[in-house]
């Protein structure tokens, strides 16, 4: 049987170089229980891990600071996202 992971929520390798955020289709980092979407373009967008699967749905992502809501994620960095004028 293989060892278990140091850090239960760390993904199996190669799976982080597979995924990428949704909304802004930016590479992602771990950070403890969170995929993060790299800056400036993810602007820190944060998916929830759980139980070992990373969550990806948009609505799920835990806002950066300073962002009240989806809606205004999305006019901030719309200039920063695929698909938008």
């Amino acid at each position: 049987m293989p060892d278990a992971p140091e850090n239960p929520a760390a993904l199996a390798a190669g799976l982080l170089d597979l995924l990428v955020c949704p909304l802004t289709h930016s590479t992602l980092t771990q950070d403890g229980e969170h995929l993060v979407a790299s800056q400036p373009v993810g602007a820190g967008l944060r998916y929830p891990i759980r139980d070992g699967i990373p969550v990806m749905l948009i609505d799920q992502a835990v806002l950066p600071e300073g962002v009240n809501d989806l809606e205004a994620f999305k006019a901030k960095y719309a200039d920063a996202l695929p698909g938008t004028v």
